[in-house]
């Protein structure tokens, strides 16, 4: 998969669901608030690409709401159904 930097912070698209992944719009989108999670998941809905931010189960900042191991729980509860979405991951 792609590779990108986004001030200095490094991501590789690790999962690309229906073309979600779109390079500009996630450049333009990533602020500095993401740069601390260990993924960001983009997802699509009425147009427009809304991010947020995941941890990694073991690191000490998770917690339920953005434990990784929950994200199939957030696109099915807080996604459009069957929604585009691109998953980034930290490097």
């Amino acid at each position: 998969m792609e590779r990108i930097t986004i001030d200095k912070n490094e991501y590789e698209i690790i999962k690309d669901y229906k073309n979600g992944y779109n390079k500009d719009e996630f450049i333009s989108k990533c602020t500095d608030y993401f740069y601390d999670f260990d993924y960001v998941v983009g997802d699509w809905a009425y147009g427009k690409l809304r991010l947020k931010g995941f941890y990694d189960h073991d690191n000490k900042k998770r917690s339920e709401i953005n434990d990784f191991n929950n994200l199939n729980k957030y696109l099915h509860e807080n996604c459009a159904y069957d929604c585009s979405y691109f998953v980034a991951k930290r490097k």
